[in-house]
């Protein structure tokens, strides 16, 4: 549920400075502010979702990893089996 939030943090970040992008060009000094400020959080957040990601995959493969080795030790049964007659 955190990732998910992360998530929605990130694309409130990218269409601020999406925003502010666009008036900096034209001149805005605060928007260019902006700009800046939001780049840094923008960093800190992905940092986040990298390391929350990460600890999302690692839940998902340490539950699914033994379905697949059952299975696979049945086939590689199966194999062998196959090959002997």
């Amino acid at each position: 549920m955190a990732l998910s939030n992360t998530i929605k943090n990130i694309r409130g970040l990218l269409e601020e400075i999406s925003t502010d992008l666009g008036k900096a060009e034209r001149g805005n000094k605060a928007a260019a502010q902006r700009v800046r400020v939001n780049t840094i959080c923008l960093e800190k957040t992905s940092k986040l979702y990298r390391k929350e990601s990460v600890q999302a995959e690692k839940k998902e493969s340490k539950a699914k990893p033994a379905a697949k080795k059952a299975t696979l030790k049945k086939a590689t049964a199966k194999n062998v089996k196959k090959k002997k007659k």
